[in-house]
């Protein structure tokens, strides 16, 4: 078990000091009795700026973990600094299967690679909690040694009382420090005895206010509204307040920017900082980010997992973009903007205490204007022109009307014809847009409802195709040209001719101007549905 390495050596030093052989505490940090854990080690110290990101794996990476993400990022590079992930998987019996890898995976996707992790490794790792275990022993040894921290063998069932009671009195449930108060030789015997226990830090009344760099002055004393927390659990492993205070500072963290949630817990941590002697990071907290009418964002949401937005088809700059246009920091708000941009705009003096409101039902627009930025960038289009044939292959398969509709050149003539029309990729494999893939089939009674002259129509404007330099016309021109041919026609009006050119190309009675369509498709493709029209 492991919380009998602690048990054995905090045995050893009290057995020591009753025979007069103990050193004291100093002596011990001095002679690396625990690795480094002393004073002068903290993120203070020279280290740079530093930033972490601590997501827990009970759960795939959702919008309100990219937006913690985000801001540590952007702090980081705004100060030329580190950007560290750290999974802080302590809570085994939460653990989901592949949770690691998703939040790792989602962040490279999204374009805020950590600079140090569990894949890519570091100077400061293991970068899982897990894995850090014999740290978190040590460092709870040394406040033990200090008696910052005790042996707690209260029951659970115990605590439950303590709880209902308080509840029933109408106050705010806490622990009554009743192990505090256990002297040595009962301490020796209940851990002799194999009593389950946990190991609690001892809150001290009168914690100094301190300064968030959000919220400001904090004067919060925890010791006046709770029980001395647990520290080290009885399956031995850390709760969140030893494990990230002892991490931050073995990692040289320089700040710390987490959810707000978080900001009662400061004035806690900073006693633990106090009590080790060492030099706490800066704290930010984020304001909270919520749902459009003020509720929480929560992990039951499906839809709002990264994975899902990706499988949808938004991008990742999108997502970026919504998160932080709905909140503050930026000089600024104003879509569009694309990360280099946010990290050169950031100021963390500009984060107000205003919970950010998320409106999702703007993230198509958001998609739109990124989408439209990277067909226009020639790199970025042809992996939107790969991506474009991979939908269209699994969406349409052996209905596609010839090997022309996978063709490059077909694919991003598309692209370019419907930018800043669309706001997905996905969109341009929605019915609305089938007749890009497949040939329409068009019953002839319908077409002679719109004009007995059909087959002169379709004939005339083949010739057109047929002698016209395509590849310099604008759509604006062969609308020209197709009033022009017009004329030719004694019973039907050039609002039916349109119309009647749009069934036959598309199917359809709406849709892009039908000079477009035409050139998204080509003059081999059109003629080729003229044609058939005409024979019927």
């Amino acid at each position: 078990m492991l919380l009998s390495v602690v048990r054995r050596r905090t045995r050893q030093l009290r057995l020591e000091a009753a025979s007069g052989l103990a050193v004291g505490w100093k002596a011990v940090l001095r002679s690396g009795l625990c690795g480094g854990v002393g004073a002068g080690a903290g993120a203070g110290a020279g280290a740079g700026v530093r930033l972490r990101f601590g997501p827990s794996p009970t759960g795939f990476l959702h919008l309100g973990g990219l937006r913690t993400a985000l801001y540590n990022y952007i702090f980081a590079k705004k100060h030329g600094g580190s950007f560290i992930l750290r999974i802080e998987d302590t809570d085994q019996s939460r653990l989901v299967p592949g949770a690691v890898e998703n939040i790792e995976n989602v962040l490279e996707w999204a374009g805020i690679s950590p600079d140090e992790s569990p894949q890519r490794g570091g100077s400061y790792g293991p970068y899982k909690q897990s894995e850090r275990l014999d740290l978190y022993l040590k460092a709870t040894e040394t406040l033990v040694m200090k008696n910052a921290a005790y042996y707690c063998f209260c029951s659970p069932r115990r605590l439950e009382m303590l709880k209902k009671e308080a509840l029933r009195m109408r106050q705010t449930p806490k622990y009554d420090n009743r192990c505090r108060h256990l002297t040595s030789k009962q301490i020796e015997e209940r851990l002799a005895q194999g009593c389950p226990h946990v190991i609690r830090f001892r809150l001290e009344e009168g914690a100094e206010p301190f300064e968030d760099l959000v919220y400001g002055v904090n004067r919060l004393d925890p010791a006046s509204v709770e029980g001395d927390p647990v520290i080290i659990k009885t399956d031995g492993f850390p709760t969140y307040h030893l494990a990230n205070v002892v991490d931050d500072h073995h990692m040289k963290i320089s700040h710390v920017l987490r959810g707000t949630e978080w900001l009662t817990s400061t004035a806690k941590h900073l006693l633990m900082y106090k009590a080790f002697g060492w030099d706490p990071p800066a704290f930010a907290h984020l304001p909270l980010l919520l749902n459009k009418d003020g509720s929480k964002l929560s992990k039951r949401q499906g839809d709002l997992f990264i994975q899902n937005f990706s499988q949808n088809g938004f991008l990742p700059e999108a997502l970026l973009d919504i998160v932080t246009n709905c909140g503050s920091g930026f000089s600024g708000n104003r879509p569009g903007r694309i990360l280099e941009e946010l990290v050169s705009e950031f100021d963390v003096t500009k984060i107000t205490t205003h919970s950010a409101l998320l409106d999702l039902d703007q993230l198509p627009d958001f998609n739109r204007i990124h989408l439209l930025r990277h067909v226009e960038n020639v790199s970025s289009r042809q992996q939107l022109v790969t991506e474009l044939q991979a939908l269209v292959e699994k969406e349409y398969g052996d209905k596609l009307m010839d090997g022309e509709a996978l063709c490059t050149d077909y694919a991003e003539r598309v692209l370019l014809y419907r930018k800043g029309h669309i706001t997905r990729l996905q969109d341009l494999v929605s019915p609305a847009y089938s007749y890009l893939w497949i040939r329409p089939v068009v019953p002839h009674e319908q077409m002679l409802n719109l004009s007995t002259e059909g087959e002169k129509i379709c004939r005339v404007v083949m010739r057109l195709f047929q002698t016209w330099p395509y590849d310099s016309v604008t759509p604006a021109q062969l609308n020209s040209e197709l009033r022009a041919l017009q004329a030719q026609f004694t019973g039907t009006k050039y609002s039916v001719m349109m119309k009647f050119l749009r069934l036959v190309l598309s199917g359809q009675q709406q849709g892009p101007s039908v000079a477009e369509m035409m050139l998204s498709l080509g003059p081999k493709e059109v003629c080729q549905r003229l044609q058939q029209a005409a024979i019927h």
